[in-house]
């Protein structure tokens, strides 16, 4: 099960207690920032593109949106998510629990700059009813980006 293997991932670190689990899901956006207590725009959700033969997995805020002409200037490339079928086999996590840790071989983590305005996001941790509250600064240090990039919009006011 991912959520054990992400369990396995922090208890290294000696954060795996700070993991929350629900009794209900937590499987989208709204449904994570209502279990976790929060604004929808903290969650941080995990988008996975095929990008040539790798994955990549950017990690946005809950209220940001791919952002395509950014997204090609950055990937060289139209953008491509992943398949639901493919994205157990290739990340390690299914849909609704895609998360930046504990992540298969092939798989590069990005940072949007849409979480950059909040001091605590909630990852998802491989389940479909799990969440993290993260400062960015440990974010960044678990999930072991290749870079902060920007691809994505987010809504206008």
């Amino acid at each position: 099960m991912a959520l054990d293997k992400v369990k396995a991932y922090f208890a290294q670190y000696g954060i795996a207690d700070r993991i929350l689990e629900f009794e209900t899901s937590s499987a989208t956006v709204e449904l994570a920032a209502e279990a976790v207590g929060c604004e929808p725009a903290r969650i941080a959700k995990t988008l996975s593109f095929y990008v040539g033969d790798r994955v990549a997995l950017i990690v946005a805020a809950g209220d940001a949106r791919i952002d395509n002409p950014k997204y090609k200037a950055q990937f060289h490339g139209k953008a491509k998510m992943l398949k639901a079928d493919d994205a157990e086999k290739l990340i390690g996590h299914a849909v609704a629990g895609v998360c930046p840790f504990a992540v298969n071989e092939g798989c590069d983590v990005y940072l949007d700059a849409s979480l950059k305005r909040f001091d605590m996001v909630y990852p998802a941790c491989g389940s479909s009813n799990s969440a993290i509250g993260l400062t960015l600064e440990e974010l960044e240090r678990y999930a072991k980006p290749v870079a902060w990039i920007d691809v994505c919009k987010l809504p206008q006011a």
